[in-house]
């Protein structure tokens, strides 16, 4: 038996790092998607003329559709083109049925309607309690109004926000703090069966010709009047800009004043940084913030996006996914108006040197307290290994593991199976799809099936999960809030409520505080979208709590066990 002596020397060295206390194992992820009874494809329509939208794929969007505390799915989906034989390429509504199965209600949704899809973005922009779904498309895009009971109404055109052009990702915000959701849809290039370009690698056969080839369009705002209608505000709030491509938009406040900016990444263009500047208006900042172009000073192929405090500095920094031979940004957020991209000098630039990225999104998976960072990844060119042997057009996803310190891990190998396979993967998407309180994560596939993928071992950790609800002056969906937890474990980073981010796809909207090994929170946190703050103090982990503005915890539901 060690003396006391022998115990002393083993503590002191634990204590200076020198034996590594044993960290529990890591969560891995199990395909679900046939037991869970989605039988989804997506279909590009690809029918030989190598059309430029086929190799863009679509989104996935996970939210609450009904209204019953348990997330649903809703995946976007495109179609064959005009003179083409028919192929069956509805988009798909799916019910959760509490019991780690899933429902097909498309038919009786009213969002079963064929159109060229790409994204979907989830808001309540009239504030009756039911979450509305907007589709952007290639060639006009679709808004409809949840009527309740899983039914939806087509209301584009009174809405006046369906738009045009080749539209890509959307987020709904409340820019100008006046409780109504307003919606900003990105737009890539300006491209049309009629416009479309011959190009050639070989110098004989047609390949998908590149974003240069064609012009940019400009991103719209909508503004929400209140009405059910909306006004296109482009224009009126500075943004109106037809040298964009982009893809990817995200949500964040990037200079902690209480307004809402917004970032968006441009494919071969420089990204922007819009600041909000608090009359309606917005400035891009990118470039004396250094995420308009990676550190050689070059423009990078950005396609998804996501904000958060990863590092728990109180800042929210930016994950911009790239173009093969680009590399992931990560870029931190130094506080003084400045990011600087981490991935280069870290273990994220060396794995993503090779890879694709299309969503990216930073979600804590193993519930340990900070988040983590997921990358879905798939090439466009289906013969890219001819020119480039070292890359392929299926690929496997990236996890990396946030280890603190602003350090990540990779952790793909040994998060399961699923994880390793290569896929030729467009959006993602996270959302607790079997109630047990750890993040689930959902994959779309470019002309293919989705992966839905589950997680197995994040609840070894306890976390609470938030339901935010405004009322008053903020909107109902609380997006643009910020809530932070204080636990046993310690202060956790501030959580932003939002819509967009990844790529084409949304993910849900309550905001899921891993805690560790701690059973309890001391203290919540909120502020909210209209400027105000609210504390409360106490709650239990293993539960979803909703706490309305002004009122406080309205409701608790437990976790389910885990199937």
């Amino acid at each position: 038996m060690p003396n006391s002596n022998t115990l002393a020397a083993v503590a002191a060295l634990v204590a200076a790092g020198a034996i590594m206390q044993a960290q529990p194992a890591l969560p891995t992820f199990t395909d679900i998607t046939a037991a869970a009874g989605v039988k989804f494809r997506h279909e590009n329509g690809a029918f030989g003329k190598k059309y430029l939208p086929e190799t863009m794929g679509s989104g996935v969007a996970v939210f609450d559709a009904d209204g019953d505390g348990w997330q649903d799915l809703f995946f976007v989906n495109s179609q064959t083109w005009p003179g083409q034989p028919v192929k069956p390429s509805a988009p798909a509504l799916y019910r959760n049925n509490h019991d780690g199965t899933f429902a097909d209600v498309t038919a009786a949704s009213g969002l079963g309607a064929t159109l060229y899809g790409m994204g979907a973005s989830v808001g309540d922009f009239d504030n009756d309690g039911r979450p509305d779904v907007y589709v952007t498309a290639v060639g006009g895009n679709r808004l409809y109004r949840n009527m309740g009971g899983m039914k939806f109404t087509d209301v584009t055109a009174h809405s006046g926000a369906g738009g045009g052009g080749f539209s890509t990702g959307a987020a709904w915000l409340d820019y100008d703090r006046d409780g109504r959701l307003d919606l900003f849809v990105a737009r890539y290039v300006d491209w049309t069966v009629a416009k479309d370009r011959v190009c050639s690698l070989d110098g004989k056969n047609k390949s998908y010709c590149t974003p240069e080839t064609y012009k940019g369009q400009s991103p719209l705002l909508f503004h929400n009047l209140g009405n059910g209608r909306f006004e296109n505000a482009t224009a009126k709030a500075g943004i109106e800009d037809g040298t964009l491509k982009a893809l990817g938009v995200a949500l964040l406040d990037y200079n902690a004043d209480g307004w809402i900016d917004v970032f968006v990444a441009n494919d071969t263009q420089p990204n922007r940084l819009y600041e909000n500047r608090h009359d309606g208006t917005f400035k891009d900042v990118a470039l004396a913030a250094g995420v308009a172009f990676n550190e050689a000073g070059k423009a990078r192929a950005g396609m998804g996006v996501d904000a958060a405090d990863y590092d728990a500095s109180g800042r929210q920094s930016l994950v911009v996914g790239n173009f093969s031979n680009e590399m992931i940004a990560l870029y931190r957020n130094e506080g003084n108006g400045l990011f600087t991209d981490e991935a280069p000098t870290g273990a994220i630039g060396k794995a993503s040197q090779l890879t694709l990225t299309f969503a990216c999104l930073f979600v804590d998976y193993d519930l340990d307290g900070r988040p983590d960072i997921f990358a879905a990844n798939g090439h466009v060119a289906d013969d890219i290994a001819a020119a480039q042997p070292r890359v392929t057009y299926a690929e496997a996803p990236h996890l990396f593991h946030n280890k603190g310190a602003g350090q990540f891990d990779e952790v793909t190998a040994a998060s399961g199976t699923p994880l390793s396979q290569k896929l030729v993967a467009r959006g993602a998407a996270y959302g607790d799809l079997d109630g047990d309180g750890d993040p689930d994560l959902v994959i779309t596939v470019n002309h293919g099936a989705p992966h839905v993928l589950r997680n197995d071992g994040g609840s070894r950790n306890h976390a609470l999960r938030v339901k935010l609800v405004g009322t008053g002056k903020s909107n109902r969906d609380a997006i643009g809030a910020f809530a932070r937890v204080t636990s046993a474990a310690g202060t956790s980073p501030w959580l932003m409520v939002h819509t967009g981010s990844s790529y084409l796809s949304q993910s849900e909207l309550p905001l899921t505080f891993g805690l560790g090994q701690a059973a309890t929170v001391s203290r919540i946190e909120i502020k909210w979208p209209d400027g105000t703050a609210q504390a409360i103090e106490g709650a239990d982990a293993g539960q979803t709590i909703t706490v309305e503005e002004g009122r406080g915890i309205t409701q608790r539901t437990p976790f389910a066990a885990h199937r």
